[in-house]
């Protein structure tokens, strides 16, 4: 799974370029017996198999010999302090990050309490696998490091880096249909244009996730849209 997600995009040729690097670590290479498991029934009973903390032991032991101590090890698990991007943000000043992926019915207790040091989740669902969130964390903490994204100023702007959604984007055509772009956008004037989408990003903000504007790092111009946009709801 995280072959495959890992030879794309800008984290793909980060890797090819050496900018990034990704080791993958199949755990059945650190099971005891010769079937290679990695996962037994449930102590007390119940649906179900657990993963066995033996093989992430000697796992994170080799990664430790190869690699060097990580600064963090992650266990991904729909138990931990949910994924954002201050989340990311701390992960990147990171030099070693060893990230464990679970599946089945969970991991053994013995692997929260002797081997990771963070545990995080990327939202309030359950999936197959830890897989899937250890590509997400991957993908946005690779964003992160420099020369990975090639233009700076697109992670610069991205939503959640101020704490506010992103405003509007639009490309050619201009017309679609009877759908146009906003005319601030093709009028040329930069100071009008910035204006917009700075107000676009607070409006959308306001709507659709005002929580975010609690913790938001705003201007005074976007402090003063806030208050325009909240005398106009009232």
């Amino acid at each position: 799974m995280l072959e495959s997600v890992l030879r794309e995009g800008v984290v793909g040729r980060a890797i090819e370029r050496e900018v990034l690097q990704v080791a993958l670590h199949d755990l059945r290479d650190y099971s005891a017996d010769r079937h290679r498991s990695v996962d037994d029934v449930s102590y007390g009973g119940g649906p179900g198999m657990v993963m066995k903390s033996e093989p992430f032991f000697k796992a994170v032991a080799a990664i430790r010999c190869r690699h060097g101590d990580p600064d963090a090890v992650v266990l991904l698990s729909p138990q931990g302090r949910v994924f954002c991007h201050e989340e990311a943000v701390r992960l990147r000043r990171l030099r070693h990050v060893a990230l464990l992926c679970g599946r089945y019915e969970g991991v053994d207790e013995r692997v929260r309490e002797q081997v990771a040091t963070d545990e995080l989740s990327i939202g309030d669902y359950v999936l197959s696998g830890g897989e899937l969130p250890a590509a997400v964390v991957i993908d946005a903490v690779a964003r992160l490091v420099p020369g990975v994204v090639g233009d700076a100023r697109s992670v610069d702007e991205d939503s959640f880096v101020r704490g506010m959604l992103d405003y509007p984007h639009y490309t050619r055509p201009a017309q679609v249909d009877a759908h146009g772009v906003p005319d601030v956008l093709l009028s040329g004037h930069h100071a009008e244009i910035r204006h917009w989408r700075k107000r676009e990003a607070v409006r959308r903000t306001l709507e659709r996730r005002p929580e975010l504007l609690e913790r938001a790092v705003l201007d005074d111009e976007e402090r003063a849209i806030l208050r325009e946009l909240k005398d106009e709801a009232e």
